[in-house]
């Protein structure tokens, strides 16, 4: 064998070594979507229910204002040196559901809304009101909507949500995606659920996550996006890439050396 066909084979075997096919299966969104969406378990309507240590923002009206008025809770900002122009103004107080799922409403007194979808409440505080006030209407936001999206994406963080309905896929948009080292099918969630924390792992390459229940998601959830086996392998490969191409460099020298 000739010096130059020993060092093409030799550099060939390097270059195979280091470099290696990526299948598209891995990381293609929403495989067999038509399968999923067709299925009889397709996701239904989905509605954010409370739970405890939500901030709620209930606003009560009706044709006389004035009627009205003891059941909204009002508080007088105090000295803010950074935003004088804001000093002394009224702001809608916040109601806090309390670990046994109970907020406490002027007038009415304790309401039991943990467990309740945002339409089931309003129609209990609706009820209750009935009784002093005719026709009442009622505005309910949960004001502390958040998730966090850790791991391989391009922008992790914790997300504050103004809709109070989220999907997964919209979480990881906000996130700016999963990046090239994302692993997209063992994505884990970890959920908060009547006193006890779960979790459970989405495959994004599978289109039937979105008949799962870690499709929505809900308040405080976390998502953790796994490094898949490149980003895994190269915290091994990149600190001894210099040695070891030192070495092949090395190596290759010796076999030209040796069939002079």
């Amino acid at each position: 064998m000739t010096k130059n066909a020993i060092l093409y084979l030799t550099l060939l075997c390097a270059t195979l070594a280091l470099t290696s096919c990526a299948s598209k299966e891995k990381y293609l969104y929403y495989q067999n979507i038509e399968e999923a969406i067709n299925s009889k378990t397709s996701s239904k309507l989905f509605e954010t229910k409370l739970v405890p240590d939500d901030l709620l923002m209930i606003i009560v009206s009706a044709e006389d204002a004035e009627s009205a008025a003891p059941f909204n809770l009002f508080s007088t900002m105090t000295a803010d040196p950074k935003n004088p122009a804001r000093n002394g103004q009224m702001t809608q107080q916040l109601y806090l559901v309390d670990s046994q799922g109970n907020i406490e409403f002027p007038i009415v007194g304790t309401l039991h809304v943990g467990g309740l979808n945002k339409t089931q409440a309003i129609a209990l505080i609706k009820n209750e009101i009935n009784k002093y006030l005719k026709n009442p209407i009622v505005n309910l936001r949960i004001m502390n909507f958040k998730i966090t999206v850790q791991g391989e994406v391009n922008r992790p963080g914790v997300h504050s949500i103004v809709s109070e309905r989220l999907t997964l896929p919209e979480a990881l948009t906000l996130s700016g995606d999963l990046s090239t080292y994302g692993s997209r099918n063992n994505i884990m969630i970890i959920r908060e659920q009547d006193g006890k924390r779960t979790f459970d792992r989405v495959d994004l390459t599978k289109a039937d996550f979105i008949n799962s229940p870690y499709y929505f998601l809900k308040q405080n959830d976390i998502v953790y996006v796994e490094p898949n086996k490149t980003k895994i392998n190269s915290s091994v490969v990149g600190p001894n890439l210099t040695v070891g191409l030192s070495a092949l460099s090395l190596l290759v020298t010796i076999i030209a050396l040796s069939v002079k």
